[in-house]
């Protein structure tokens, strides 16, 4: 499958011009449920509670050229970014949680993880 294009604006952004856009991203989205599990003593098996809250990971991977790099750096030191989930076609505030440039080989992988509020 051919890579999305990936778009990233700082929080302060607020307007279309303030979206990066990085062309042909890898872009995976993990979900989860929070459960709690409760293990019974003196009883058989454990006890699984569905919180029903969702978080949603994104890893995008790609190449992008230094300049890029550069505002994608200052968007990780100064708060949480906006991304826009293709899947889901919705703009998402993430905590950028960790970030690899390879500028040998002008390589990325970015991880975020979905601020729910």
């Amino acid at each position: 499958m051919a890579g999305n294009d990936f778009f990233i604006r700082p929080a302060s952004g607020t307007s279309s011009a303030d979206w990066l856009r990085l062309p042909n991203a890898d872009i995976n989205v993990i979900i989860t449920r929070r459960l709690t599990r409760t293990v019974l003593h003196g009883g058989e098996g454990d006890d699984l509670v569905d919180e029903g809250a969702e978080s949603a990971t994104y890893i995008v991977k790609g190449e992008m050229d230094y300049e890029d790099y550069k505002k994608i750096l200052k968007m990780f030191r100064t708060g949480q970014p906006y991304i826009h989930d293709p899947f889901e076609e919705r703009d998402v505030k993430a905590v950028f949680s960790k970030m690899e440039y390879d500028g040998s080989e002008k390589t990325y992988i970015f991880e975020f993880i979905e601020d729910i509020r």
